[in-house]
């Protein structure tokens, strides 16, 4: 289920070439940890599995694409380069890279193979709002949104063989931090990513437009490590949920607001404005307002060592910290109330953002993404300097951004019977 995949496919079916995969592994992203690593790296190696059953070479090289590619290049005699898309800085640093070095001679094609309605397509600017991009969207689904074709087994073999990889080099080349360990409750890999788009189908549908904004009850997906890692299509999801619409309207239409507008929003943000991870990226009137309540007196104050720890003065903020902390995840819902109180609890709107996007890149197993950046709910700079919000009420330190508060939070669930999950002592 990958478009980039099927098109290289097609170009070495069409010149009678082999196809070769490569996966340049970084020492290090952002503030990915082993969890991360693992996950990916588990992942891949179901996909070399299946590529040596399609007669597919896979090699996975040690580096930067910069300085292993064009190498690669060179001595396979490769016909034509094909890579996916990223909208954020480092991944497209890193495309530009490879195409300088590149023999004049090859060309090099870029595929939207993660979104549904490829990016530079559903949209030619930055997007103001879930509002103004949802037509689009939409209008363009009946062309976008369809079943894929099988990437077949390859009647080209190469000249000679892939190497083995040797999975242990792969770890040790790693310069990440082994303390932020992997999570139980998630399989890595494509057969375990679609096993949990099947429970969810089965079980959680029928209650995801309902239920959804409850940390309390089983309605979410969960599907947001395989997505993030490529593992499971966002498209194959939204294929298999709306074979429901008929049964679960109102899940399924929810369901496909969040995983294909508002997801493709986040896309847009981070493709067309630079700054998705600072508070220059925000509108003017959010810049504005923060920087009026900039110096308003804090009722607290903690360190990012506390916030990390989970040791601040409320339950249900330390209950949140530590299920990201422990499972690699944390309830929509509750992200934005997370992100809001950081605000609130530290010395201006740049530190805030600056420790919500460590924290979320270092223990959400679907951090470093657009969505935890401006998505809405879970994204960082979204709840921080209100994105896609229109102004509220003045108030103190958040200016007309959104409120969020503990008894707000009382209203929409039982806030005790979450903390007791996560804060045995409360």
């Amino acid at each position: 289920d990958n478009w980039a995949f099927l098109y290289a496919q097609r170009l070495a079916l069409k010149q009678e070439l082999p196809l070769h995969v490569c996966f340049c592994l970084v020492p290090k992203f952002l503030e990915a940890t082993i969890r991360h690593y693992s996950f990916m790296l588990r992942g891949l190696q179901e996909v070399a599995e299946e590529c040596a059953e399609l007669n597919i070479s896979f090699h996975l090289l040690l580096g930067y694409a910069k300085d292993v590619l064009p190498t690669f290049v060179l001595e396979h005699g490769v016909g034509g380069l094909v890579t996916d898309f990223s909208p954020l800085r480092l991944p497209r640093q890193w495309v530009e890279d490879v195409r300088e070095r590149l023999p004049e001679d090859v060309p090099f094609a870029q595929v939207d193979a993660h979104n549904i309605v490829p990016c530079w397509v559903a949209s030619p600017k930055q997007e103001y709002s879930a509002r103004t991009i949802r037509g689009k969207i939409h209008a363009q689904l009946p062309e976008f949104l369809t079943e894929f074709p099988p990437v077949v087994h390859h009647p080209h073999p190469p000249s000679c063989p892939a190497e083995p990889i040797a999975w242990e080099a792969c770890y040790s080349s790693l310069q990440v931090d082994h303390t932020v360990k992997e999570v139980e409750w998630a399989t890595p890999g494509t057969a375990a990513g679609l096993a949990v788009l099947k429970s969810f189908i089965a079980e959680r549908l029928k209650s995801f437009s309902t239920h959804r904004n409850d940390p309390n009850k089983a309605a979410l997906s969960n599907l947001s490590p395989w997505l993030h890692f490529g593992q499971v299509s966002t498209q194959r999801a939204i294929l298999e949920v709306q074979k429901h619409r008929r049964s679960f309207k109102d899940s399924v239409d929810a369901f496909v607001e969040e995983a294909v507008v508002r997801r493709e929003l986040a896309e847009n943000f981070c493709y067309y404005n630079e700054n998705y991870d600072s508070v220059q990226g925000a509108y003017d009137w959010a810049q504005t307002t923060l920087k009026l309540h900039a110096k308003d007196k804090r009722p607290y104050l903690y360190s990012l060592q506390e916030l990390e720890q989970g040791t601040t003065h409320d339950p249900l903020w330390n209950a949140a910290q530590l299920q990201m902390v422990r499972e690699g995840k944390m309830h929509g819902f509750l992200r934005m109330y997370w992100a809001k109180k950081i605000l609130e609890w530290t010395r201006s709107p740049e530190e805030a953002l600056q420790f919500a996007i460590y924290l979320n890149d270092r223990y959400e197993l679907d951090g470093r993404d657009p969505n935890g950046y401006v998505g809405k709910l879970q994204g960082c700079l979204w709840s921080i300097c209100g994105i896609h919000d229109q102004g509220w009420a003045e108030r103190p330190i958040f200016g007309k951004i959104r409120y969020m508060n503990y008894a707000g939070c009382k209203r929409k669930f039982d806030v005790d019977q979450f903390e007791r999950r996560y804060v045995p002592t409360h």
